[in-house]
Order: structure tokens, then C-alpha cells, then sequence
């Protein structure tokens, strides 16, 4: 019962929120939102979870394990616990995230800092990725350079300077402009087709008991 209970919850949920997209009224309108307000209560509930799961396995890893890379899991704790405990208890309670206060300062000026970092150590894995994956290869990749190649000088204002003889319509500019506007949307939407058909197939796995991983255990 401990799998049969769980699966007839995400068999029962699925097929009224599917048949509310065709039906939208009571009591399929009804009941969907009373699973969107279940909803987020489970993914409150999910944050802390997820907040004590890495807390513990960074405790494991600081204290059990001794790993190389335990320092790494000393600042995810001693974090944890500064932001939480000036959060909870001197930020001025449910208003913690209000301009002013302490948990503020912390988020304004060591979080996001932090996150802008992160995201600027991206910038050196997407040059990478883009060296490798631009290699002329195959036909399909020698197309992806060119394009790339175009887009880039394009979208630069040395790419106006470099064909200033050729006719207005037909810069490097309006080629990119007209790379991102056709074969890229093309491409773009077969993907996102190829992304809601996934999305599908999975939802249905999932109604149908197919996909039992989140129920845990091996099977």
C-alpha cells in the first residue's frame, strides 16, 4: 500500500487536471484548484526538505566523511545558519525581506555579488562549449559555424564597418537579423515541440504508474 496509495494520488490528479483542460467546470475547475493551493503547500514543504537534505549532506561531508573538499560544506553550514538565524529572529520577523533590514543586507551585498560572480565563471564554460561544439566537423556543424560566425560579427559594429560597400539589406547586420528571425525561430520552436512532446510522454508515464522513481526505492 505504502506504492499503491502514491500512485493512485498522481493517477487521480493527472487525469482531472486533464480533463479540466477540456471541461472547465465544476467539479473539474473545482478540484484543480484545490490541487494548485495542495500544490504549493507540498512545495513549501519541498524547500525545506531540500534545505535540511543539503544542510545534512554537508554536515556528512564536513564531520562523517572528512572529505578534500570539506571546507566547501563548512561555509554551505555556517551559511545556513547566519542567514537563517538573521532571518528568523533579527530581521523583524515575517517582514525579514523588507529594504533595510539585515537579511536584506546580507542578500544585497554578499548573495547577489556572489550569484554575478557565478554567473560571470559561466561566460568561460560557454566559450568552451561553444569552441567544441563549433568544430566543422559534419555538414550540420560546418552550417552551425557559419551561422554563428555571421551572428556574431553581425550583431558587432565592426561587422557594419567591414561591408559598408554592399547594399543597404544586405549587411552583416541584416543577415544576422535575419538568421535570428527565421531559421532560428524555426529551430527554436522545433525544439520546443520536441520539449512539450517529452513533457508529455513523461506526465503520462507518470498517470499511468509507468515511471515510479518518485516513489523511491530500486524499482
Amino acid at each position: 500500500m505504502r506504492r499503491e496509495i502514491p500512485m493512485f494520488i498522481a493517477f487521480f490528479v493527472g487525469v482531472v487536471c486533464i480533463i479540466q483542460f477540456f471541461i472547465p467546470h465544476k467539479p473539474f475547475g473545482t478540484l484543480v484548484d484545490t490541487f494548485s493551493d495542495w500544490f504549493g503547500i507540498l512545495q513549501s514543504v519541498a524547500i525545506w526538505l531540500g534545505a535540511l537534505n543539503l544542510l545534512k549532506g554537508s554536515l556528512e561531508k564536513t564531520f562523517a566523511k572528512k572529505t578534500h573538499d570539506r571546507w566547501y560544506g563548512i561555509v554551505v553550514v555556517l551559511s545556513f545558519f547566519l542567514i537563517t538565524i538573521i532571518g528568523l529572529f533579527f530581521s523583524g520577523g515575517r517582514g525579514f525581506q523588507l529594504s533595510g533590514t539585515r537579511f536584506d543586507f546580507l542578500y544585497v551585498n554578499i548573495f547577489t555579488p556572489l550569484s554575478s560572480t557565478m554567473f560571470a565563471l559561466l561566460a568561460f564554460f560557454v566559450a568552451s562549449a561553444s569552441y567544441r561544439a563549433f568544430r566543422a566537423r559534419s555538414g550540420e556543424a560546418t552550417l552551425l559555424l557559419l551561422a554563428a560566425f555571421f551572428v556574431m560579427l553581425g550583431r558587432a559594429p565592426v561587422g557594419d564597418m567591414m561591408t559598408t560597400w554592399v547594399p543597404e539589406g544586405y549587411r552583416l547586420s541584416d543577415v544576422a537579423s535575419w538568421i535570428m528571425t527565421y531559421p532560428q525561430v524555426a529551430g527554436q520552436r522545433a525544439i520546443m515541440i520536441g520539449i512539450a512532446l517529452g513533457v508529455a510522454s513523461a506526465s503520462l508515464r507518470l498517470i499511468l504508474g509507468l515511471e515510479r522513481s518518485y516513489l523511491g526505492g530500486g524499482d
